[in-house]
């Protein structure tokens, strides 16, 4: 298949990631052979390879305008279910069985933005949502033992987590993220030695890491010491965290598991706001492969779950 094909790979049956060049699919290569996971994305069958021909000349303004294009029909759908699922529950009819993640994340994002907590991209709903003291959470988070001693860090592409993938770069360490959507491929690792002191900042973004990052396959060898995910909600008590529902951080993860990236030990961290701390994610209806997330800094705390909830185990 060419290589500036663009491939549309459904998730959720609603959503939809769009794969552009660099990349190559074979369809009979790689194949989501878990039953459960594959019920949750119904993805088909695809390889990602790494990019071999970069095109020095990326068109910025095309990328942002198909990224900015793709995250509003996203959002949108994403609004439509949660209206549907919140009318089905204000009428007690039999609805969505995810419905009480609605429930909290609705909850959650028109907090922060009553209360001002959020930033920008806003309004923050339908996001893993910024938030003020996103800085402060994330000197917390640089602070941890695993951070300082992490030599390749996993971070979500995010705008909270924003700044651990600048300090993951300015520390040295080799940082893995993945394009939003999963748009370009799935991954792509950036070093600072790819980078110049005027480049470093810009490819913390998405335009960035799609720009400088080197697109890797499923056949990657690669280890990661450290996992940094976004949140909508997340229990202090369990570690059971809420993302916006797309299932991203999911996909991401089990793909990790099944490229043997990650296993059980390594850490898992989220950083949110406070007000995103709840107690009511319902550990007995959260289905096997949602993450769990170890450790969650807040801008002011710093929480080991010691999560019993298990993690995983791949594809």
């Amino acid at each position: 298949m060419h290589a500036n094909t663009l491939v549309p790979i459904h998730i959720h049956g609603s959503s939809m990631i769009r794969l552009s060049a660099p990349f190559t699919v074979n369809p009979n290569y790689y194949h989501f052979a878990n039953k459960k996971l594959n019920s949750h994305f119904p993805s088909s069958t695809f390889r990602l390879g790494s990019r071999k021909n970069y095109n020095s000349e990326f068109d910025v303004s095309a990328f942002e305008a198909e990224r900015l294009s793709l995250d509003a029909k996203a959002r949108e759908s994403m609004a439509q279910t949660s209206k549907r699922v919140t009318e089905s529950i204000a009428e007690e009819e039999e609805g969505d069985p995810k419905a009480w993640k609605w429930v909290i994340r609705k909850r959650v994002w028109d907090l922060m933005e009553a209360q001002n907590i959020a930033q920008n991209p806003r309004p923050v709903h339908h996001r893993i949502p910024n938030f003020v003291g996103a800085s402060a959470a994330t000197k917390k988070l640089s602070e941890l033992e695993v951070f300082g001693l992490a030599k390749s860090v996993k971070v979500n592409p995010d705008s909270p987590q924003k700044q651990v993938r600048f300090l993951a770069l300015s520390d040295g360490k080799k940082l893995l993220t993945p394009q939003p959507r999963l748009r370009t491929g799935f991954f792509s690792v950036l070093e600072s030695s790819m980078l110049t002191p005027s480049t470093i900042n810009e490819a913390c973004s998405s335009v960035g890491v799609a720009k400088y990052g080197r697109p890797i396959g499923l056949d990657e060898k690669i280890k990661v010491d450290l996992i940094v995910i976004g949140s909508v909600a997340v229990d202090p008590n369990t570690g059971a965290r809420l993302g916006k529902a797309e299932g991203f951080a999911e996909l991401e993860y089990g793909m990790l598991r099944y490229m043997g990236a990650i296993d059980d030990s390594t850490l898992v961290v989220t950083s949110v706001h406070d007000c995103q701390l709840v107690d009511d994610i319902a550990v007995e209806k959260l289905l096997v492969h949602d993450v769990p997330v170890d450790v969650i800094c807040t801008p002011t705390q710093v929480i080991f779950t010691n999560a019993a909830t298990p993690k995983p185990q791949g594809l």
